[in-house]
């Protein structure tokens, strides 16, 4: 699932691609995709209305329109967005088209766990899928006493801590791992029984990587067949210290890196550096 720097790179690409641009017409063809709407109230909702900015709000992408409503959007697993000449052929597993005059804006989602939403924009911030989430990362809102008074109150281990989108915001299975990694800290260690200096330094190694990662995406062209898409799956990606790394050296012991199972999620880590 794509974590923080990878939807900052989709939300920046469509930004450059669909700001200012009219919806014609929506079309939804997956009903699923957006439960809350029947296929001709989606295309109401959105229909003539122009596409002031798009953005992101932790996992989710926000197309903010002038008709002061946003498109809320979760790519999950395999949601992507491209741009074609309209009337051309959509992408396989094609589950919504929005009409922009000369081109046609598409979402596909071959394993079908995509999820769209449009709220009021007055009302965003309470909007189900954003209201329980933590502070941006990269705001003040996320400081090392926020930080330390969710992990006082959470006997999870740290790992399973850190992908709990309300207590952290944007960071998935990949950057938590290289986090706990950076900051010494096994990532089966309970979240209440880390040390103030710990969790200083994981706090300090939370928005390094992401803060890395988002730098990285800035150089992913734009490509508006597959906008983003080639920053997914880099999971063989020499960025990553220990994540995808079983069996490899690690990078600054020599000890191998080992794989282990959190929550049904694959965990990597040296057990030499994070004791």
């Amino acid at each position: 699932m794509p974590e923080l720097p990878e939807v900052q790179l989709v939300a920046s690409h469509l930004d450059l691609l669909v700001r200012g641009r009219r919806i014609e017409q929506a079309m939804l063809h997956r009903p699923r995709l957006a439960p809350a709407f029947a296929p001709e109230d989606f295309n109401a909702h959105l229909a003539n209305a122009r596409i002031r900015s798009v953005s992101r709000r932790g996992k989710h992408i926000l197309f903010d329109l002038e008709n002061e409503r946003t498109l809320v959007v979760h790519l999950r697993m395999s949601g992507r967005f491209s741009i074609a000449p309209a009337g051309s052929e959509p992408p396989r597993f094609t589950h919504a088209q929005f009409e922009l005059g000369a081109e046609t804006l598409h979402f596909s989602d071959q394993r079908h766990f995509g999820f769209m939403n449009i709220v009021r924009s007055d009302e965003l911030g309470a909007a189900k899928e954003l209201c329980k989430l933590a502070p941006e990362p990269f705001g003040e809102a996320f400081s090392l006493d926020y930080l330390r008074s969710k992990m006082k109150a959470s006997s999870r281990p740290i790992k399973e801590f850190l992908l709990d989108q309300t207590k952290v915001c944007g960071l998935g299975n990949i950057y938590a791992a290289e986090a706990l990694f950076e900051s010494g800290i096994d990532p089966r260690k309970r979240a209440d029984r880390l040390t103030k200096p710990k969790a200083e330094l994981l706090h300090t190694a939370i928005i390094a990587v992401l803060e890395r990662a988002v730098e990285s995406s800035r150089a992913v062209p734009v490509e508006p067949g597959n906008i983003g898409g080639n920053f997914y799956g880099e999971q063989d990606s020499p960025d990553w210290r220990v994540y995808g790394r079983e069996g490899e050296e690690c990078p600054a012991c020599g000890e191998s890196i080992i794989r282990i199972k959190q929550a049904g999620r694959s965990t990597f880590f040296c057990r030499r550096c994070q004791r």
